[in-house]
């Protein structure tokens, strides 16, 4: 069954604190702690897992978070093609979906890593990397590769399928909202399993559900989706 995007305004804007971090807590705890003040530590960290582990989530809620507190951030992803040039303004650089980059996204990478470990001016910036596997085993140009495993590297683990239910099961219960399992089923497979767009989900489905005097149900998520 195809899963839908929740493309409809219901999208979470990532954030460190609506990241649910069960299995994931040290990583989390790291960022926190180095969003808290960017210049106490430079090494790279580096995020690893599989896809749905919430390695993106991570990366631009530390990118939000830096521009909420004023700071300047090089961000590169694979969709990216031509990347700028390094700038010495930026506090930290952020570098997603490594496995993905082309020749010159990686040479783009190791430029911002190099400048931004070694800058000419001022104190080292913070490097932080995701990709889908640990960076030893990265087919990327040596030199990013090696770099890019130099510091903390952190495994993200997804969800399992018992786990994910149990978390969404007790967030309702927390909003007092009661999910029958095939509410619950129709949820998981016909939306992302992202367990932060699930939440938002849920956040939208209890106001809908207290608007319209009703309890959650499919034929009620189906009427969200057609009226929001």
């Amino acid at each position: 069954m195809k899963q839908l995007a929740l493309d409809i305004g219901l999208a979470p804007v990532p954030t460190l604190e609506n990241f649910v971090s069960v299995g994931n807590e040290a990583a989390l705890e790291h960022l926190k702690l180095w969003v808290g003040n960017p210049r106490r530590s430079p090494v790279p960290t580096c995020l690893w897992g599989e896809g749905g582990s919430g390695k993106t989530h991570l990366l631009r809620a530390v990118r939000q978070a830096l521009q909420d507190g004023g700071a300047r951030v090089g961000w590169l992803d694979a969709s990216i093609l031509h990347p700028v040039d390094y700038d010495d303004a930026w506090e930290a650089v952020i570098l997603d979906d490594v496995q993905l980059y082309t020749a010159e996204q990686q040479a783009a990478a190791f430029n911002w890593f190099v400048n931004a470990q070694t800058p000419a001016h001022g104190p080292a910036r913070w490097v932080l990397a995701a990709a889908d596997r640990p960076p030893a085993d990265l087919q990327l140009r040596e030199d990013l590769r090696t770099r890019l495993g130099w510091g903390h590297v952190f495994q993200l683990h997804a969800l399992g399928e018992a786990e994910r239910r149990s978390v969404l099961r007790r967030a309702a219960d927390e909003r007092g909202v009661f999910l029958g399992d095939e509410v619950m089923d129709f949820m998981l497979n016909r939306f992302s399993r992202d367990l932060s767009s699930l939440m938002m989900l849920l956040d939208q489905l209890d106001g809908y559900a207290l608007r319209t005097q009703r309890a959650i149900t499919i034929p009620l998520i189906k009427s969200m989706l057609e009226n929001e």
